[in-house]
């Protein structure tokens, strides 16, 4: 009988491990936490088990917990008491995101804030910019000043890193143009800009309470039958500044991760966005599957794809599956 030489490297958990090619690590993990205006509240989302809304007053323990367990870098989204057609809420200095982002900085300086810079959370018509009355579409170039506007406002607030997910053409350049004129010439720019028109956000956008009130994205989101398109917007977005690149969603997006990875020697990131991590849950709530190995072969199909760094809701818990290794 022949021994395939390679099932000699399988021999032993010892030898795998040697001869592993990629491996997921905690310093890869970026954390999202949603934080909410109302006193009091730590509510579980009904579509995303073991994610939670979380008053600023609340927000300590869970800040300590994930910095405990070794995740560096945390992204709050914010969702407003109050909201209006021009999502004031994202550039009030006052705002929730920018309240979370200093106590988080107050509690660790060495903790890495990514400022999700978008109007969604904010309008009253849960689009990513300001609408159109005539055509009822988002106005692409109104909407630039305010997202610059709440870019700004983020790092005075203390954001190590902007990450503008509202898909509006130019964002990259305006955005970047915004931060080095008001002196911060040093904060990167982590682009959304491979975002696509996904079926995947459904839960996100409870937890967030950002479902738009009429139409949809896919004026300004991309086209999931498009892989072509995907690398027009990275030469974009890197010819206007940005440092490093989202592609979201990730799961069903890998084969984008690697064209990009290949395209590219800047950083590249993946979201594991919402749906993901709820189809997940759900599976493992009913016995169906291992939840700890499904989601850590999840996290390596997106780091052997080509991603250095993963956005997931599932970030505690794989810093946990890490210790136990």
């Amino acid at each position: 009988m022949q021994f395939d030489r390679h099932r000699r490297l399988r021999s032993s958990k010892t030898m795998r491990s040697m001869v592993r090619e990629t491996y997921v690590h905690k310093e890869d993990l970026i954390y999202p936490i949603f934080v909410v205006e109302r006193d009091n509240v730590k509510e579980e989302i009904v579509s995303m088990p073991g994610v939670y809304q979380l008053s600023l007053n609340l927000l300590d323990d869970e800040i300590k917990e994930a910095y405990d367990l070794g995740i560096r870098a945390i992204m709050f989204f914010g969702v407003p008491n109050e909201k209006d057609d021009i999502g004031t809420g994202a550039y009030d200095h006052n705002g929730i995101v920018q309240e979370a982002t200093r106590k988080a900085k107050a509690m660790y300086s060495d903790l890495l804030v990514v400022a999700d810079t978008c109007l969604c959370e904010y309008t009253d018509h849960g689009h990513c910019g300001v609408i159109d009355t005539t055509t009822q579409d988002v106005d692409n170039d109104k909407s630039l000043p305010l997202l610059v506007k709440t870019a700004i406002s983020q790092v005075e607030a203390g954001a190590d890193i902007i990450a503008p997910s509202n898909m509006m053409d130019g964002f990259v350049a305006e955005i970047r143009a915004g931060l080095d004129e008001a002196g911060y010439q040093n904060i990167p720019i982590m682009s959304y800009g491979i975002k696509y028109a996904s079926s995947f956000f459904g839960p996100f956008r409870d937890a967030a309470e950002s479902t738009p009130q009429f139409g949809d994205r896919k004026t300004y989101q991309m086209d999931p039958a498009n892989r072509r398109e995907a690398l027009r917007e990275l030469d974009s977005d890197l010819a206007e500044g940005a440092d490093m690149m989202i592609v979201k969603p990730a799961l069903s997006f890998l084969d984008i991760i690697r064209d990009v990875r290949n395209s590219t020697n800047i950083p590249v990131v993946a979201y594991n966005v919402s749906g993901e991590y709820s189809m997940t849950k759900a599976a493992a709530l009913n016995g169906w599957i291992d939840e700890k190995a499904v989601v850590m072969e999840q996290m390596i199909s997106m780091k052997r794809a080509g991603a250095d760094m993963i956005v997931t809701y599932f970030s505690k818990d794989i810093c946990r599956y890490l210790d136990e290794q």
